[in-house]
């Protein structure tokens, strides 16, 4: 094998390396937020998404005059400049969605290799601990997510004080998507 070939070799072989390695332990978990319906979706569909995600917004928790300004410093250096009714309608819906009441999805929070796995006795224990002392079991046995999603609900479900530890929480991710998938259950 010549240089350039072996070369060639290396690249390939690391481009198909790089995705699974970006995957374990190097990407931070990211908020999924709903769009809202009505006027609001449209002003976000219309400003907002052509540059970023609407999912930026969940990690703050601001009273109107502050996503007032969370908004004027961020577009200070753009052209993008809502104003009026849109700016009005704009920052009632982030008011009431993120506001100070709510909790900002965490910005830390670094997805970790899962070297263990849940047997189902033991995922459901922690389901059981974490999920029932605020809602039903059932709204866990019955949804269909991916593992990313699962992710998502996890992290913000324990900001919001579900008892989950660190170690538990990407095997419990694991064991939802696997067992809790996308599939309609059967």
């Amino acid at each position: 094998m010549n240089v350039k070939s072996v070369t060639l070799v290396i690249a390939i072989a690391l481009s198909a390396i790089a995705p699974v390695a970006a995957q374990i332990g190097a990407r931070p978990a990211r908020p999924v937020v709903i769009p809202p319906q009505g006027a609001v979706r449209q002003i976000l569909f219309k400003n907002c998404t052509s540059c970023h995600g609407i999912d930026d917004y969940a990690f703050n928790a601001l009273d109107r005059a502050g996503w007032d300004s969370y908004l004027t410093k961020k577009h200070e250096a753009v052209s993008v400049s809502i104003a009026g009714p849109d700016r009005e309608l704009l920052l009632d819906w982030l008011a009431s969605k993120f506001g100070p009441t709510t909790k900002p999805f965490p910005r830390t929070y670094l997805v970790q290799e899962v070297t263990t796995f849940f047997t189902d006795d033991e995922a459901q224990a922690v389901v059981k601990r974490a999920c029932t002392s605020c809602h039903e079991i059932e709204k866990v046995n019955g949804a269909r997510f991916s593992a990313d999603r699962w992710r998502v609900i996890a992290v913000d479900m324990r900001e919001r004080g579900a008892k989950i530890e660190d170690e538990e929480l990407e095997r419990l991710v694991e064991w939802l998507g696997r067992t809790k998938g996308t599939n309609p259950q059967q």
